[in-house]
């Protein structure tokens, strides 16, 4: 909210400079929503009488449909808004682009109004009132579909009720009901379908559809990983025993094209957790008492 608006003595006794200022005071933060007592404040009233005019101002300016009521008593700007539809883009700080091919210019859409959309989404939002200079402005209405609803995880058991923990990117844990755990136990990784997301809730709500093991197993992790960018964990017969065919030794061929190290003394340098170890040093001391260390970078 800017500046404080005072107005008049004079000014608490016109109904109509009254709605006047309240439509003023409103419409500088026209996403949120207030009550009597805030907007008095910053219009500087503070005797009782006042006080209630405003109140009552207020309801006659929901009456009137230029204001919409939120919850009991608490009130914000009904504007008149287009709609259109869009695709999500999420940014770091939060907020969102929606990207049509109706409008010329991305729509932004503060995390305040995203209402549980996420990036891929192809949302419908309607569209803020214009300001000059200024990119254009809406609020996602509809979730039209969605473009992830299954994620990874780690299960996290209460007594009787589960989240499954996703990654820091994800931004929101999964609410697992007792009786939708399908089996799964505390500190497995999983995978949980969105069935539903509560308006007012802070996380949606999943069941199980894949136990994928223990975490810290390299399976479960590996199987976790692929879940995350949507790649499949199992596969079908043909693929397999094409990957049985894979040979597991070293050609012999392949001697002559690399270095053997296999009786140096050589040790990966990647920490304990990595998916993959691929970056290590070597030591040894060479006939005229050099010593040698190598480094092997995958």
């Amino acid at each position: 909210m800017g500046k404080r608006k005072k107005i008049s003595k004079s000014a608490t006794l016109n109904k109509k400079q009254l709605k006047k200022a309240i439509l003023s005071v409103l419409y500088e933060d026209r996403a949120k929503h207030f009550n009597y007592k805030q907007i008095s404040s910053w219009l500087g009233v503070r005797d009782t009488e006042s006080r209630k005019l405003i109140n009552i101002s207020l309801q006659e300016l929901a009456e009137d449909d230029y204001l919409e009521q939120i919850s009991r008593g608490s009130f914000r700007i009904k504007l008149k808004r287009s709609s259109l539809c869009g695709i999500v883009e999420m940014q770091p700080k939060g907020f969102a682009y929606v990207i049509s091919s109706e409008t010329g210019k991305p729509v932004i859409v503060s995390s305040l109004n995203l209402n549980h959309a996420m990036e891929g989404d192809k949302v419908s939002i309607s569209l803020f009132a214009h300001r000059k200079g200024r990119d254009p402005e809406g609020e996602v209405t509809e979730i039209i579909e969605r473009a992830k609803t299954k994620f990874a995880g780690t299960v996290e058991l209460s007594r009787n009720f589960a989240f499954l923990l996703t990654s820091p990117k994800v931004g929101f844990d999964i609410f697992i009901p007792k009786d939708n755990l399908n089996g799964a136990k505390n500190g497995q990784k999983a995978i949980a379908e969105i069935i539903e997301w509560p308006l007012r809730g802070r996380n949606p709500v999943g069941h199980i559809i894949e136990i994928l093991g223990y975490a810290g197993n390299n399976d479960a992790e590996m199987h976790a990983i692929l879940a995350e960018f949507d790649l499949p964990v199992r596969f079908s017969v043909n693929v397999n025993r094409a990957a049985m065919k894979i040979k597991s030794h070293i050609d012999e061929s392949e001697y002559a094209r690399r270095c053997d190290f296999r009786d140096v003394a050589t040790f990966t340098i990647d920490p304990e957790d990595a998916k993959d170890f691929d970056d290590a040093i070597s030591f040894r001391v060479l006939e005229n008492g050099y010593r040698e260390v190598g480094i092997h970078i995958a």
